[in-house]
């Protein structure tokens, strides 16, 4: 005896939003662990927070255990801020041992592109190509204890010892350098001495910039800490309402 196959079926219901308390939870762990971030503050801000820290990921994927900020996750945002017209300021926190130097100038560039007031603010440490990061915004903030490294382009893995890598690598560094000088006071010949200064770092060329050296080079424009960098951000968001006759503007 057959059983009968043409049971009425019943229709698929679309995933809900989660509506208990532990779902709600569950859901904000899942945000944390995939996007490193979350829409954490209840009131809503006309300001955009965006956080650079660990390692910046680019074309290779990092192991697991490395905490890693992916630049494709980034640029999206990016966007995002510009085109919303409720966003009238960006804020850019850094706490970056550096990465990939392409990944990094494009993120740098993004954020030097916006046509809305950012500022950036290096916690911790804004190191190798955090460094371009940090100088690209309107105006930057260093924390008194946070440091900066500043040492040549590095390649790992197998290298072609053939000139042509040499050229390359020298190509990329020139990239870097005119960035660094263009967004910032610092002058080229003394960004070249920080970056090839030999016996400061114990295994490699470079020096390490401590807070308020990096302001006395003119590499960061002020000394301060979370509320120097907001008090900055919205003078300069008064400046642009002013300039654009009042009223927020996309």
């Amino acid at each position: 005896m057959q059983s009968n196959d043409k049971q009425e079926q019943q229709p698929v219901q679309p995933p809900q939003a989660p509506t208990t308390e532990e779902g709600r939870k569950s859901a904000t762990v899942d945000a944390i662990q995939q996007l490193g971030q979350t829409a954490a503050p209840t009131t809503e801000s006309n300001i955009f927070c965006m956080t650079i820290i660990g390692q910046v990921e680019g074309h290779i994927v990092l192991p697991p255990q490395n905490k890693t900020t992916k630049y494709e996750h980034l640029i999206p945002q990016l966007v995002a801020a510009e085109q919303n017209a409720k966003i009238e300021g960006v804020l850019i926190i850094l706490n970056t041992v550096g990465g990939d130097v392409e990944a990094g100038l494009a993120i740098a560039e993004m954020i030097a592109t916006l046509s809305k007031p950012t500022v950036t603010l290096v916690l911790g440490g804004g190191h190798s190509i955090g460094v371009p990061i940090a100088v690209s915004a309107n105006y930057s903030v260093i924390a008194e204890t946070a440091t900066m490294t500043i040492h040549p382009i590095r390649l790992n893995g197998l290298v072609i010892g053939v000139p042509q890598t040499f050229e390359y690598l020298d190509k990329m560094q020139e990239r870097v350098i005119r960035f660094v000088t263009r967004h910032s006071r610092v002058d080229e010949n003394k960004f070249k001495e920080l970056m090839f200064k030999t016996g400061e770092l114990t295994r490699d060329i470079g020096t390490t910039v401590i807070g308020a050296d990096a302001v006395r080079y003119g590499l960061i424009d002020s000394l301060g800490g979370i509320g120097e960098a907001l008090r900055k951000l919205n003078a300069l968001i008064d400046e642009r309402r002013a300039n654009n006759g009042g009223g927020m503007i996309q």
